[in-house]
C-alpha cells in the first residue's frame, strides 16, 4: 500500500512540476503528512534535505535576475551537491552561471551539464516532465530499490539520476531507466555507499560513506 500511494504521489507531483513550468506562477501544495513520510525515507538528513531546497531556490532566483529568459537552468541539489542542467547562449555565460552558484552558501560541488545552445521549447519540457515521472514510477515498483533514495532529472530526453546508493542500486536505476521509452542517455551523478550502508540507512541509520573523509564525501563527477 505504501508503495501504490507513494506512486500516486510522484503522478502528482509530476503534475504538479508541468503545471508550474507551464504557467511560470502555480503553486503545488502538498499534504504535510507525505512530505514528512517522503522526508523520513530519505538517505539525506532533514537538515540536508532543507538546505538542498534553500540551495535550489536562491541560486534559481539569482540566475533568473541576472539572466532572466535569457537562458534556461534547472539548479538540482542532493546532499549539496548542485547539477546544472538546461542551456545557455555562450561558454562565457556557462562558466559565469557555473561560477554564482558555486558561491551561494552551503554548496560543496557543483556538476555544470550546461548546453550551448538555444533554449528548449515547452514541448520539450513537457515531454521531460513526463519522462521524469516515468521514471519515478518505475523505481517504486522495482521492489529491490528504496525510490526514495533516488532523484531523478531530465534534460532534452537525458535522464540524470542522484543520491547516495550502492553500486547495485546504481546499475539497477541505471538499467531502469534506460528501459523507459524517450530516454536518450542516462548520466549518473552518485554518492556511494556499500551495501551495510545502504541497508542501515534503510532501517533509519545514519552511516558515512566508505569513501568519505572527515565527513566530506569527494566531489561525483557525472558518467554515462
Amino acid at each position: 500500500m505504501m508503495f501504490k500511494n507513494y506512486r500516486a504521489a510522484c503522478a502528482a507531483l509530476a503534475s504538479a512540476v508541468l503545471v508550474v513550468s507551464l504557467s511560470g506562477c502555480a503553486a503545488a501544495v502538498v499534504g504535510g503528512a507525505a512530505v514528512g513520510g517522503m522526508m523520513a525515507l530519505d538517505r539525506r538528513t532533514v537538515g540536508t534535505q532543507v538546505e538542498d531546497e534553500g540551495i535550489e531556490l536562491r541560486a534559481g532566483n539569482r540566475i533568473h535576475g541576472i539572466y532572466g529568459d535569457k537562458v534556461h537552468v534547472n539548479v538540482t541539489s542532493y546532499n549539496r551537491q548542485v547539477l546544472l542542467t538546461g542551456e545557455v547562449p555562450s561558454a562565457e555565460v556557462r562558466d559565469a552561471v557555473e561560477k554564482t552558484v558555486a558561491a551561494e552558501q552551503n554548496v560543496r560541488s557543483v556538476v555544470n551539464d550546461l548546453a550551448v545552445m538555444p533554449n528548449s521549447t515547452i514541448g520539450q519540457r513537457s515531454n521531460d516532465t513526463f519522462i521524469t515521472g516515468k521514471v519515478r514510477a518505475s523505481l517504486v515498483d522495482a521492489k529491490d530499490l528504496s525510490a526514495n533514495s533516488f532523484k531523478v532529472v531530465t534534460e532534452r530526453n537525458v535522464v540524470y539520476l542522484m543520491g547516495r546508493v550502492s553500486q547495485r542500486e546504481a546499475g539497477r536505476a541505471t538499467a531502469i531507466a534506460r528501459g523507459i521509452t524517450g530516454v536518450s542517455k542516462v548520466v549518473r551523478v552518485f554518492e556511494y555507499l556499500t551495501e551495510e550502508e545502504a541497508a542501515s540507512l534503510n532501517a533509519g541509520k545514519q552511516a558515512k560513506p566508505a569513501n568519505a573523509v572527515n565527513g566530506e564525501v569527494p566531489e561525483t563527477r557525472p558518467a554515462q
